[in-house]
């Protein structure tokens, strides 16, 4: 009987030690969850050894890997909107450098260098290699909803699940109007774990990026000038301001200030033989001309004038019958 206390005793404080020891190694983990990951801003050199991830299955099967504690909120969030009746699952979350590469080489190989340099981040400069960038996808009446074609469909369910985002410390991270300073296109199922709700809260209650609560830029609104235009209609010009503006995400310093549609009569056959005739060119049916304005930093961009007010800065842009717009020329 002794023999047997003593052996419980000896299990206990076994038991008790790997429990200590677990909740010391968790309250030592630290990370930087502010970190800023963008265009212009890599991943730390050491990140990849730091950052502690688990992996779960989504509903279709596939393997996702994410930054602990920020799945732990994802769990929380989750469950707070199926109380509401909405349903979601992690479509992407972590992807190492390597992967990122991978992803840009079949890229290339299927599509061409200069249409993965639109859709696919230069490996390094990946939000996702966080592990704290989520993108989630929609399980509707038991369907699952994971092309971004289709999940753009629902944007009564995008803003019920955004208006609980900073309860769990997280926030939308792509903008809609936002995309000079973010440099992608508005996404509304690409969330940013902050392990912080007051900061997640500050930057959605005032609508600003994450770059502009570091000061990392100046938060700055563009404004646009359709025109009146009997080739193109609303949409496809916010396409085509959409390009411009992500383009400037990547010219450091420079803040834009408008675009404007130049006309109609810029979709000239001249026009297009011309575009046409450029390096890559070939086989463009429909061309738009816009006119930028902008401040260039005191240290100057490029071959750009330093601290320097632009305007009627020109952008030409291309699209085949497909009609996926491309940046061809720009400047005066």
């Amino acid at each position: 009987m002794k023999k047997v206390f003593v052996i419980l005793i000896v299990l206990l404080c076994f038991l008790t030690g790997c429990q200590k020891k677990e909740e010391e190694t968790a309250d030592d983990y630290e990370l930087d969850y502010l970190v800023l990951v963008n265009k212009l801003n890599p991943l730390p050199e050491d990140w990849e050894n730091k950052v502690r991830t688990v992996h779960m299955t989504n509903s279709i099967g596939d393997d996702v890997e994410v930054e602990q504690r920020a799945y732990d909120a994802y769990l929380l969030l989750k469950e707070d909107l199926e109380k509401e009746g909405i349903f979601v699952d992690l479509d992407s979350a972590r992807r190492s450098i390597a992967a990122q590469q991978q992803i840009v080489d079949d890229f290339t190989e299927k599509y061409g260098a200069d249409y993965t340099a639109k859709v696919v981040a230069t490996p390094g400069f990946s939000e996702h290699h966080t592990g704290l960038a989520l993108d989630l996808y929609l399980i509707i009446d038991g369907v699952d909803v994971v092309e971004n074609e289709d999940m753009v469909q629902y944007p009564e369910i995008w803003a019920k699940i955004h208006e609980k985002l900073d309860d769990y410390g997280f926030i939308l991270r792509y903008l809609e109007g936002k995309e000079h300073i973010t440099g992608y296109a508005y996404e509304p199922w690409h969330i940013r774990y902050l392990n912080d709700k007051e900061i997640a809260k500050e930057i959605m209650d005032k609508g600003i990026t994450f770059e502009g609560y570091l000061g990392a830029v100046n938060e700055t609104e563009v404004a646009l000038e359709y025109g009146d235009s009997a080739l193109f209609e609303r949409e496809e010009l916010d396409e085509v301001f959409t390009r411009i503006k992500c383009r400037f995400a990547s010219w450091k310093g420079v803040e834009l200030n408008g675009l404007k549609y130049a006309g109609d009569e810029c979709n000239s056959e001249e026009n297009l033989a011309w575009l046409n005739s450029l390096e890559g060119g070939g086989g463009y049916t429909r061309a738009v001309e816009v006119l930028s304005s902008f401040h260039t930093p005191k240290e100057g961009y490029g071959t750009l004038e330093a601290d320097h007010q632009y305007e009627d800065y020109q952008w030409w842009l291309v699209c085949d019958e497909e009609g996926d717009w491309d940046i061809v020329s720009y400047g005066y």
